[in-house]
């Protein structure tokens, strides 16, 4: 294993090209004692950060991902934009983070590589600009559980301690995490263009965000109405995939709500226990705003935000313009039942998408809620039909028996092969997901014993969620009753 001092960086800087009204130039914070707590080598190697057989110092990835010996390259910016939060437009920005630049992979392929808790900004609002460890270790084991579940993902690198303490409801250990994502463009870095911005600000917005993320839309007739559609239906797909693994994200404002299509910021996010279409993890979403079954309807309203934004780039006749936010925000409802449906038939082995398969999903999930069924384990469970059922009141009830033979009947009609059928079932229902209880146990070894070895072994078992390993057979085990009550924080 070959040591090396520097990542092999290869930064471009496009975004500190836009007016700059839509970012400040800053440097982090410098840490007293930074250590490195994690670093994402299987990941630096994917970005061309280091090469197969490197390896990073330590003490020099600790100064690097701290901030304290930032790379030559780079040119730290914090990003402005707005959101609505909970509703309420807010004046925002990167209070907290910084973007180093934009990172060019050997594969082509463009990422932002930015710090998260590296001090203040311009944009912090009275606030200190760190971050506590367990926030930040968080955040890295959720977003690598993502990725490995195949959900679009901002990714996470690095989590630096920084060997100062931060201040919150009580005095915590901080830390900086360093996260990746395709962009950090946002529905909210719209907002902000047209509450505070001149036309012309917005107009460079939307090229640049052509440019990065749909290129080939300039070689349509409207490229503005090209972007509008294809954020929505990115928007369409990733929801549809929380959905199918019972993920909630917890708040959904539009200042988290990625023009990429990635699932970002894991605040008060959580994987869902017991089927509730009603479940709510975070403690401030006091209404269920952002409740499990709510997350399309808000992924809908959030885009109407956004397209509220494209409307003088839409069309010049104002009616006009209108018409086509209409039309296609029209087209929100049909692509994500289209890919809900897809995913949920899948989960249950079933080839066609018609009136049949879509009320045995349903079924199904009014008796998970019913017997207040595992929703992860039921699927894993019918993902092995060929072995029989646990002996659970779901399983063991009569209609459930009653819901068996219409799904077994309706396996025999599609002539499937039983063994095609499991496949598929198996490669769409996880026996694994970052359950809260797990989470919590490894931040809890991490931040109060200094113990890595909890967490390690989470994130292992994470990395193959729809494999059946023994070794891993504890993850699947869901939470006892005094996890009834789990709330998540947003964390700062």
């Amino acid at each position: 294993m070959i040591e090396i001092t520097e990542p092999h960086w290869n930064f471009q800087h496009s975004y500190s090209d836009l007016p700059k009204f839509f970012h400040t130039l800053c440097q982090p914070t410098k840490v007293a004692n930074p250590q490195l707590v994690i670093f994402n080598s299987s990941l630096a190697e994917v970005l061309g950060l280091m090469h197969k057989g490197e390896s990073l110092n330590p003490t020099r990835a600790a100064d690097i991902f701290s901030g304290n010996a930032l790379p030559s390259s780079a040119q730290p910016l914090a990003q402005a934009y707005a959101g609505h939060q909970f509703g309420h437009f807010t004046t925002l920005g990167d209070g907290r983070a910084l973007l180093l630049g934009e990172h060019i992979t050997p594969s082509g392929d463009i990422v932002d590589i930015q710090f998260k808790g590296s001090g203040p900004t311009p944009y912090s609002r009275r606030g200190d600009g760190r971050a506590a460890l367990k926030p930040m270790l968080r955040e890295y084991i959720i977003s690598e559980a993502m990725h490995a579940l195949g959900i679009p993902t901002t990714r996470s690198l690095a989590v630096v301690a920084s060997g100062e303490p931060v201040f919150r409801d009580s005095v915590q250990p901080g830390a900086i995490l360093t996260r990746i994502a395709s962009s950090h463009l946002r529905v909210g870095t719209f907002e902000h263009a047209r509450a505070h911005g001149q036309p012309e600000d917005l107009k460079s917005l939307i090229e640049y965000t052509l440019i990065r993320h749909d290129p080939e839309a300039f070689a349509t007739d409207n490229p503005t109405l090209t972007l509008l559609k294809n954020v929505i239906e990115r928007q369409a797909l990733l929801v549809a995939r929380w959905m199918a693994v019972g993920f909630i994200h917890g708040v959904m404002n539009t200042d988290n709500m990625s023009l990429a299509g990635e699932t970002i910021d894991y605040g008060p996010c959580a994987f869902m226990d017991t089927y509730n279409p009603s479940t709510v993890f975070s403690s401030i979403d006091r209404e269920g705003r952002y409740a499990y079954a709510n997350q399309p309807r808000i992924a809908l309203w959030n885009l109407e935000r956004f397209a509220e934004t494209l409307l003088p780039f839409l069309a010049e006749d104002e009616e006009e313009s209108v018409e086509l936010a209409h039309t296609a925000l029209e087209s929100f409802a049909e692509k994500y039942n289209a890919a809900w449906q897809s995913g949920m038939k899948a989960k249950l082995g079933l080839s066609d998408v018609n009136d049949t398969e879509i009320s045995l999903v349903t079924d199904l999930l009014r008796l998970m809620q019913q017997f207040k069924a595992d929703y992860t384990n039921t699927f894993r469970a019918l993902s092995h039909f060929d072995a029989g059922f646990p002996d659970n009141e779901l399983f063991l009830s009569t209609e459930f028996q009653q819901w068996n033979e219409r799904w077994t009947q309706q396996r025999v009609e599609a002539q499937a092969d039983p063994k095609t059928i499991k496949t598929l079932m198996l490669r769409h229902n996880p026996s694994i997901i970052a359950r809260n209880h797990r989470v919590e146990e490894a931040l809890t070894a991490a931040d109060e014993q200094g113990d890595l070895s909890v967490m390690e072994s989470l994130l292992k078992a994470l990395a193959a969620p729809f494999e059946d390993l023994p070794e891993h057979a504890s993850f699947s085990q869901p939470p006892g009753p005094e996890w009834s009550g789990y709330r998540t924080f947003c964390g700062t």
